[in-house]
């Protein structure tokens, strides 16, 4: 098994932005935290446009996160906005 890399884009409406950007941080900091997460980055490169770049040392680590993060303030925040995501793995 090897490293597990997610990117691509979460794209958010206006009327939710505020909610998003006020939960960002502190997903990245418990994202940052998680056993195996080499690293993490969401940035918003345009208004209501967050690039996501994820490495994770591998599947079971990158599973883990995806289920902490499903059932986190941050998935209940996030829940149905648009992702284009490509997850890849070396």
């Amino acid at each position: 098994m090897g490293v597990i890399h997610l990117t691509g884009a979460l794209t958010c409406p206006p009327e939710r932005l505020e909610a998003v950007r006020a939960a960002l941080p502190g997903h990245i900091a418990l994202t940052r935290a998680e056993p195996g997460c080499l690293s993490f980055e969401v940035t918003e490169t345009t208004p209501g446009i967050f690039t996501v770049h994820e490495r994770f040392a591998d599947r079971a680590a990158f599973d883990t996160h995806q289920a902490r993060t499903t059932a986190s303030d941050w998935g209940r925040i996030t829940e149905g906005l648009p992702r284009d995501y490509s997850v890849t793995e070396e």
